[in-house]
């Protein structure tokens, strides 16, 4: 079966209701900024904390802590969604410490992190202030992650790739641009060959084991979003090289059923784990077409059509509205198709997908008396879902896009 359909809920048969959209984009943006503390933190939600012993000790990274809510508050004020009243990164300097202290304490050197580390606290910063210093801080973090052996994007190079890529699309700085070739070259001498499934794949040291994951935070598709969103910065026959890697890979790993498609969590499963279809932004389908929303060869199309049909048949997750493993992230997905088609059948599911999730929103803080205070896993990041439903385009954040205006 392509998806585990305990993990999933009926859809709600709620009516697009553009006026409730924005009012609720705009409650989410009002309560965050009612709930900043004056440290600059927000009350961590139970599914976000550090553990049974301290559930509710404050978090700090783009994923899922302040950084993720403060870029997220400065983005929706930067597209025109909401007017903030407070300024999210008013306390940037001591988060971004902050945030070094917990990865030395958990004994994690790995500063040059993406989602986790204090490269993107370092790019809000540059984003409002730049100067040389910044510059050259980023371009080290960036530079001591090439040869990380985590191989993703929450931890490793194809992480600060995506940076060097925003950092070149804001400043044009062939400085960015050639940290971005290094970056891809490193990691195209780090691909290996499958002989039993006759593909590429990179291995990911990663939480004490090593892992083959072909998805789209810790995976091969992960990978592969920063190299189609800046191939230009790569020569003709570098990209032509890639775009076939990235194809050949993704058709040999696909599991077709019935008109519809997904893909496995791993390329090989480690050893006593069995094989695992989700279907969720983080592992399965949703991962995939969302990864591969700019590619420009059109051959892997009829796959992303099946993998939308399968998500649409999964229907909405019960693990809530959120971006990484909930229903605006699998949302994403239908918006991309949208995009990519033309299919008008597309965005009226992501506009189905909204409305469910505010219910799910609705239903969720009620349940613990606040909201989810974080991008990837809460209700910033669904809010931005759902100002791309308004608008029917997909910008998915911190993948698509870093810096406001840009988007």
């Amino acid at each position: 079966m392509l998806f585990d359909p305990a993990r999933h809920e009926p859809l709600q048969s709620l009516e697009w209701d553009e006026t409730r959209v924005r009012q609720f984009i705009a409650r989410i943006v009002s309560q965050t900024e009612a709930q900043m503390n004056a440290d600059g933190l927000w009350p961590v939600h139970p599914n976000d904390g550090g553990g049974e012993d301290n559930p509710r000790s404050p978090l700090t990274p783009l994923y899922h802590g302040a950084c993720g809510v403060a870029w997220a508050l400065g983005y929706l004020e930067a597209v025109g969604a909401v007017k903030l009243q407070r300024d999210p990164l008013a306390h940037a300097t001591s988060l971004r410490a902050m945030n070094r202290a917990w990865l030395e304490e958990n004994d994690n050197g790995f500063f040059s992190a993406w989602m986790m580390g204090e490269t993107p606290w370092l790019m809000l910063e540059f984003g409002q202030t730049p100067s040389k210093a910044l510059a050259d801080r980023l371009a080290e973090l960036i530079a001591n992650n090439i040869d990380n052996p985590t191989r993703e994007l929450m931890w490793g190079s194809p992480g600060t790739l995506l940076a060097a890529s925003f950092l070149h699309e804001r400043t044009h700085d062939e400085r960015w641009a050639d940290l971005f070739r290094q970056t891809a070259s490193q990691l195209a001498s780090e691909l290996k060959w499958s002989e039993e499934h006759g593909c590429h794949y990179w291995t990911q040291d990663l939480y004490g084991g090593q892992y083959t994951f072909l998805d789209g935070v810790h995976g091969f598709v992960g990978n592969a979003l920063p190299l189609i969103r800046s191939r230009h910065l790569l020569d003709a026959s570098s990209w032509s090289e890639w775009e076939g890697r990235i194809v050949n890979t993704l058709q040999r790993t696909v599991t077709l059923e019935d008109g519809m498609a997904n893909w496995r969590a791993f390329l090989t499963p480690p050893e006593g784990r069995e094989p695992k279809m989700l279907m969720q932004l983080c592992h399965g389908a949703p991962g995939f077409v969302v990864c591969l929303a700019h590619l420009p060869s059109h051959e892997l199309d009829p796959l992303l059509l099946a993998g939308g049909e399968a998500i649409w048949a999964a229907g909405p997750l019960t693990k809530g509205s959120n971006l990484c493993h909930g229903t605006g992230g699998n949302g994403y997905a239908f918006l991309v198709l949208y995009q990519r088609t033309g299919d008008i059948k597309w965005l009226k599911r992501a506009q189905a997908f909204a409305m469910h999730g505010i219910a799910q929103t609705e239903a969720d803080e009620a349940a613990h008396g606040q909201l989810r205070y974080s991008l990837w896993t809460g209700d910033l990041g669904f809010a931005i879902y759902l100002w791309d439903c308004l608008r029917g385009k997909a910008a998915f954040p911190t993948l698509d896009v870093f810096y406001g205006a840009a988007g």
